[in-house]
């Protein structure tokens, strides 16, 4: 959020995109803003490549571990009537500090000048057009190594989230999130074969290098010099997986007692009850095979779903059932709800698929913590389950409602077919009070 929008009057803050040929790399206006600056905000490389042309007398900024002060020193600049400059690299609106000052100062205070990024030289470099690319950047705290299953904490989520959705992409590394490391991500999710990659290091300087063709084995194992630019393309376009309606042979179950499941029609009448949305947040409590909540995974692709199973051998075959799936906006932890819950992010939509006798105390605390117009949706196969829900809802106070489902499905007998009745199973719905 904009931290200062009052009127800007004066002369804006130049923001300067500069290249690791310093000097050469800028046009004739961008060299006198410089010269004539009184204060240069820059990075500790950038103001050393351009050391020898900033004025003598002026005051000079480091940004680098400090960048929530740069909007201040902008301010103080132009509050005392002096020329400031911001050096930044490349284009500094591609992921860059021009965004970030442009949100804490008011757009007037800014004049941009923008240089080639460095995804637009790497692409020249290997003759790729990237018009379509995804632009990604990785480029901030150390992420730590990719673990499969992490939640959307992890620095490096985004960037998996966005190779499972695109089919070229440029990243922007940083020495701690470098090529290798993402080499490792592909490796562990097990997209090692799906990728090309090509890193170019040190662009602009006597030493650049382009390594191409490159396999995620060969550039897990490699280092490269800093900084450097991650491009990466699938040998293939992407599977164009089903997003809903999945039959129940897709998700492995438990053997020799195979069924432990929801079966395909409740699942479909669950998860539209639910209300997702591309990037709802959802809880899955006693997830079984997984099958609830790794559609509602597909179908949230810019949202993610927390799960949990307290069986441990339903907990490893819902894990397959993630992994042979592709999905990594799913995370599940083998544990008994509530253990736990208290850590996970408030949900836009929850479901209950079995309990261990925590039922009104699961309920009470899932209406507290569900965002306004969030469904709790509670499948039951017993009566008695289906009353201890009601009787908790109604001390709740809560709004619900239940649907009683009961599906045949044909089955051949001789030359002819007959109707095989499914299990019936209640599908309970609740909203707090006032939250719809």
């Amino acid at each position: 959020m904009r931290e200062d929008t009052r009127e800007f009057i004066g002369e804006p803050c130049r923001v300067i995109g500069v290249l690791d040929d310093g000097a050469a790399s800028l046009s004739e206006t961008a060299l006198r803003h410089l010269a004539q600056a009184e204060w240069v905000i820059g990075g500790t490389r950038t103001l050393q490549l351009l050391a020898g042309h900033i004025a003598p007398g002026a005051q000079q900024r480091d940004l680098t571990g400090a960048l929530s002060k740069v909007p201040g020193w902008v301010r103080s600049a132009q509050e005392a009537g002096q020329r400031c400059v911001v050096l930044a690299t490349g284009d500094p609106l591609c992921h860059g500090i021009a965004a970030y000052l442009a949100s804490r100062l008011c757009i007037e205070a800014l004049d941009v000048l923008p240089n080639l990024s460095t995804i637009q030289l790497a692409c020249a470099r290997l003759g790729l057009p990237w018009q379509d690319m995804r632009i990604a950047s990785i480029h901030s705290h150390d992420a730590g190594e990719w673990v499969p299953g992490s939640d959307p904490l992890h620095g490096l989520y985004a960037l998996l989230r966005d190779v499972r959705s695109h089919d070229r992409l440029a990243v922007l590394t940083s020495p701690v999130n470098s090529p290798d490391r993402v080499a490792r991500m592909l490796l562990a999710e097990g997209l090692g074969d799906a990728f090309q990659l090509a890193v170019a290091e040190r662009l602009c300087q006597p030493d650049e290098r382009v390594v191409a063709d490159l396999s995620a084995a060969d550039a897990a194992r490699s280092t490269f010099a800093e900084p450097n630019v991650l491009l990466l393309w699938r040998h293939s376009p992407r599977v164009r997986p089903v997003l809903f309606g999945l039959p129940d042979a897709s998700f492995e179950q438990r053997h020799p007692d195979k069924g432990l499941i929801t079966k395909n029609e409740v699942r479909a009448v669950s998860l539209a009850r639910m209300q997702l949305r591309a990037d709802s947040l959802v809880w899955d409590i006693g997830a079984g095979s997984g099958s609830v909540g790794l559609e509602a995974a597909r179908l949230c692709h810019e949202g993610h779903v927390h799960a949990i199973e307290k069986n441990e051998d339903d907990a490893a075959i819902a894990q397959r059932n993630r992994q042979a799936m592709g999905l990594s906006n799913h995370t599940l932890v083998h544990g008994k709800a509530p253990a736990g819950l208290e850590a996970w992010p408030d949900p836009d939509a929850v479901f209950i698929g079995g309990s261990g006798g925590e039922l009104a105390e699961l309920i009470t605390l899932i209406l507290a913590r569900l965002k306004p117009g969030g469904w709790l949706v509670m499948n039951f196969v017993t009566i008695e389950n289906l009353g201890a829900a009601i009787d908790a809802l109604k001390t709740a106070g809560a709004t619900w409602d239940v649907l009683q489902l009961q599906a045949s499905r044909s089955k051949p007998i001789l030359h002819m077919h007959r109707m095989a009745a499914e299990n019936p199973v209640w599908i309970v719905c609740a909203q707090a009070t006032g939250s719809a």
